[in-house]
């Protein structure tokens, strides 16, 4: 009884050891802990530093090792930073779409409480508090757009639609692919919808016009 209780506080401070070397601010899963114990050990632990206040727990599976501020108080990652954090875990490529496409590109300063990801991984939904994070998986050939720029136009335009994308959008939308290789865009506008490549094609050419 006595080893197996030095056992488990081995395990525990392993993890306790592990967090605090990752720094504050750190997202986390159980996963990251497997080394060192079964999963239900890792479990009890991770539930114990978070009722000790030491952790805070966002959603299922998903912990924080937080970072204060003293005027500001816990400073929570971004849906988009939890987004990201949950794809590497799973080596999985993710997209942004609808409306959170079009507030990360400044064509609408709605932001939304639902965020949808298009993904080659698993397919499921974190909830956080009032937000949450939604994975839907795609086709192989949504995930093959390479600019990262390219890649959240398409999105934001598919959101909008044809009717909705007005010439100051357009106009933003230009600005930014500025930030874009030309060969990037002109791959990337092949597997775009044909309205959308219409309008990345025109942006090259007139970028080339102007070379």
């Amino acid at each position: 009884m006595v080893v197996q209780k030095q056992h488990k506080i081995s395990i525990h401070n392993q993890i306790i050891k592990r967090i605090t070397q990752k720094g504050k601010g750190n997202i986390f899963f159980p996963s990251d802990f497997v080394d060192f114990g079964s999963p239900d050990a890792v479990r009890q632990s991770l539930s114990r530093l978070t009722n000790d206040k030491i952790i805070e727990r966002l959603a299922h599976g998903v912990y924080l090792y937080p970072k204060h501020n003293p005027l500001l108080g816990t400073l929570y990652p971004s849906t988009e930073e939890i987004a990201v954090a949950i794809a590497k875990r799973d080596k999985a490529r993710i997209i942004p779409t609808g409306l959170f496409a079009l507030h990360k590109l400044g064509l609408s300063t709605q932001v939304p409480m639902k965020v949808v990801y298009l993904t080659d991984g698993t397919a499921r939904k974190i909830q956080l508090g009032k937000q949450s994070i939604t994975f839907k998986n795609t086709s192989p050939k949504k995930l093959s757009i390479k600019g990262g720029n390219t890649s959240l136009v398409i999105q934001a335009l598919r959101q909008l639609g044809k009717k909705q994308a007005t010439m100051q959008m357009l106009k933003t939308v230009k600005t930014i692919l500025a930030r874009e290789d030309t060969k990037l865009i002109e791959e990337d506008a092949l597997l775009a919808p044909a309205w959308i490549a219409q309008i990345l094609f025109s942006i090259i050419k007139e970028r080339k016009a102007n070379d």
